[in-house]
């Protein structure tokens, strides 16, 4: 899968439709941890690819939050983005948004660890180091049993997502919280 973006050209597009740092930050932690999972996964090749998508994923959002992943796919197309990019990050709105299932495995990752990097995230600056470095499993999965504790983060969506991927829950904490160690700044 070949795409004319670059990451470069992807974060000034991000850029141009989020001002604030937190979704800047959560958008390019989405992409490295998709590059982490393109490679893990065997799509290595496609890791640039990959990573794209998971930057753009929540273009509108900041702008346009009630009409997420719907306002995406009309900014994307009127700055040439490619269809499979455009189709990728809608797919993460699946039954909530957008009726665009995801199909391909990376489209099935980004879903699935969209919400989770959040709530990961969440966990992280609780502790002292404020960091994922040092942050295990039994952690998040215990912040994760709590519904009040980053309740924006969908426990629901996390839970399909990683029945899309056919992983059990604690494996896809794992390794999001790997491919998170990969990318923090």
């Amino acid at each position: 899968m070949e795409t004319k973006l670059t990451r470069q050209s992807a974060l000034d597009l991000l850029y141009q439709y989020n001002q604030d740092e937190f979704h800047r930050h959560h958008a390019r932690t989405v992409g490295g941890v998709m590059r982490y999972f393109a490679n893990e996964l065997g799509y290595a090749a496609d890791a640039d690819y990959w990573e794209i998508v998971g930057i753009l994923h929540d273009l509108d959002f900041e702008q346009y939050p009630e009409q997420h992943c719907i306002k995406e796919q009309e900014l994307m197309r009127k700055h040439g983005v490619e269809e499979s990019i455009i189709h990728a990050t809608a797919s993460h709105g699946y039954a909530i948004t957008v009726d665009i299932k995801p199909e391909h495995q990376m489209e099935k990752v980004l879903y699935a660890t969209d919400e989770l990097t959040g709530l990961i995230g969440a966990v992280a600056i609780m502790r002292p180091s404020k960091s994922v470095q040092d942050l295990e499993t039994k952690s998040v999965k215990k912040k994760y049993k709590n519904k009040k504790f980053a309740a924006g983060c969908s426990r629901e969506v996390i839970q399909r997502g990683a029945d899309m991927l056919g992983w059990e829950l604690e494996e896809l904490i794992e390794k999001t919280i790997f491919a998170m160690r990969t990318c923090e700044e």
